[in-house]
């Protein structure tokens, strides 16, 4: 443990130059009195370091100085592929790997590429989450991870839509993936390879390690699964009218300053008495004759309760 907190000390003065005791006790979550001792050793094994007081003090390394321990770990190795998504990382239990693997390539960088590097942090950000989706509680998630990386079949209770609401199943967890700020696994079970919402599962218990089936791949996977999604997503049509602006928002071409009809595809009744009911004046349904009366029906109601 010390050996790495060293190795982590001596990355922070490459990458960052002079950093105070306390700076570094900060980043390395340790007393400013083990700094003191960690600084001591490295001198002692001819690590060219030293120490300024005052106010502009602090450590540093002798110019030009630059260590060669920059090896990455397993865990920082896999946690390097998610060097985008720090929050992704931290939920799969990797923030400080993430950190440490962060630190070593930079140290491995060439020097004329650091200020590069530090510009597209400075730059460029990626949030995945949507605006309006709340963040899914994923208690199972560590374990899950496990499960995939370990190639371990797991006892699987999970929560789903349709009755029986709660289920108990026997899956081979193939991969994990994270999509629009929602985890999902994907994993072989009785009827075939199947995709769970990692917030629905319940519980999860180890079983026997499997075999990846011989020819599977993730991002294929998950592309045909996508593909599929979409084609079922809209399967009906509907008739309507719209304002100008109501076609903006549909992403309909106008077809002058008044009205435009237009077929518009929807998932379902349902859904799409909903959505146009968003739209408010900016839209009358033609048909069909039933997602029609359901709004009229939803508009007469408001009528009533607002008239009171």
């Amino acid at each position: 443990m010390r050996a790495s907190r060293l190795v982590t000390l001596l990355l922070l003065l490459q990458n960052r130059g002079r950093m105070t005791a306390r700076q570094l006790a900060d980043e390395l979550e340790v007393s400013v009195r083990t700094v003191y001792r960690d600084v001591e050793a490295l001198n002692a094994a001819g690590i060219p370091l030293y120490g300024a007081a005052g106010h502009a003090g602090g450590y540093r390394l002798v110019d030009g100085y630059r260590t060669r321990l920059t090896g990455l770990t397993a865990d920082e190795a896999q946690a390097a592929f998610l060097a985008a998504l720090p929050g992704a990382a931290a939920e799969l239990g990797l923030g400080r790997a993430l950190a440490s693997a962060e630190l070593k390539l930079r140290a491995a960088l060439p020097a004329e590429l650091h200020e590069y590097a530090e510009r597209i942090q400075e730059r460029f950000l990626l949030d995945a989450p949507g605006w309006y989706g709340g963040t899914d509680d994923t208690p199972h998630l560590v374990a899950v991870a496990a499960a995939v990386w370990a190639r371990q079949a797991v006892l699987l209770r999970y929560r789903r839509w349709r009755a029986p609401e709660e289920i108990e199943r026997r899956v081979e967890p193939y991969g994990l993936v994270l999509k629009a700020g929602r985890w999902y696994l994907v994993a072989g079970g009785p009827s075939g390879i199947r995709t769970y919402r990692v917030d629905q599962v319940l519980s999860l218990r180890p079983l026997e390690e499997f075999t990846l089936p011989d020819g599977f791949d993730l991002a294929g996977y998950w592309s045909g699964y996508l593909d599929d999604f979409r084609a079922r997503l809209h399967t009906g049509e509907a008739l309507v009218r719209l304002t100008p602006q109501g076609a903006r928002r549909l992403g309909v071409t106008p077809t002058g300053d008044g009205w435009t009809q237009a077929r518009v595809p929807i998932e379902s009744i349902d859904r799409a008495h909903g959505e146009f009911l968003r739209l408010g004046t900016d839209v009358e349904v033609l048909a069909p004759a039933e997602l029609r009366d359901r709004i009229a029906g939803t508009v007469r109601t408001l009528a009533t309760r607002y008239g009171n």
